[in-house]
């Protein structure tokens, strides 16, 4: 595929590996539809694209919600005409307390942005794909998917969700639609330095983990899904970055 002219839709677009890959493809040509639902982070994101002369908008939205599916991807449709690539991106993970003593709230959360908000946006995104005869949709998963994670069974569980759903999407291929994943490894973002301690440094179950660990940057995972978006056969791929 060739980027410039294309659309693109990245969820969780506002921090961390959305916000690298919505800049990344927004220095291809590609008009960037950024979701978030931290509505500063999308719209500072939008203006960063906008301010190194590409074109991007802001969506306030949150993927667990159906009703919030369904608008981020008629606003795009409505901002630019249809969509060639989305990448469902938007992710949580449970933090401390670690498992099993954090709540049934934060479990129901997870869940509903790790796995729904996945399924829900491949779901859709392959209804808005057809109508312009074919696209990629790219799925941030996890290496958690690929091994049991005792600090974060919930966590791991819906990344391993997530390679399911790709794998069970092949035969979209058929349609010229080509579903794919990556699968970092622990990567330099908000959500591993803050959101998993006490949102000044790390969670104490971590600390030990980074500091024996060359973190991944956000920018690595942009640059795979950018390969997975060009590589006409790159179908129901899992791409592995790890430390």
């Amino acid at each position: 595929m060739l980027l410039s002219g294309k659309v693109a839709l990245v969820t969780g677009g506002g921090t961390g590996i959305g916000r690298a890959t919505a800049l990344a493809l927004g220095s291809e040509g590609v008009s960037v539809v950024v979701v978030d639902r931290n509505k500063s982070s999308a719209v500072d994101t939008a203006s960063i694209i906008d301010g190194s002369g590409g074109v991007a908008v802001a969506v306030h939205a949150d993927v667990s919600l159906p009703e919030d599916i369904r608008r981020m991807f008629f606003e795009a449709e409505s901002a630019f005409g249809g969509l060639d690539i989305v990448h469902n991106n938007a992710g949580l993970i449970s933090g401390e307390p670690i498992w099993p003593e954090g709540s049934l709230e934060k479990i129901a959360s997870v869940i509903a942005v790790n796995l729904g908000g996945v399924a829900m946006g491949t779901k859709q995104a392959i209804v808005e794909l057809r109508k312009r005869g074919g696209g990629v949709i790219v799925n941030t998963a996890s290496v958690a998917a690929l091994a049991p994670m005792a600090f974060d069974p919930v966590y791991s569980a819906t990344k391993a969700g997530v390679v399911r759903i790709v794998e069970s999407c092949v035969g979209f291929a058929a349609e010229g639609i080509r579903v794919n994943a990556v699968l970092p490894g622990m990567v330099d973002t908000d959500m591993t330095m803050k959101h998993t301690g006490d949102g000044t440094q790390p969670a104490g179950w971590l600390a030990p983990i980074i500091a024996v660990t060359k973190l991944l940057h956000p920018h690595d995972i942009a640059l795979a899904v950018l390969e997975l978006i060009r590589d006409d056969t790159a179908v129901g791929r899992c791409r592995i970055i790890n430390n």
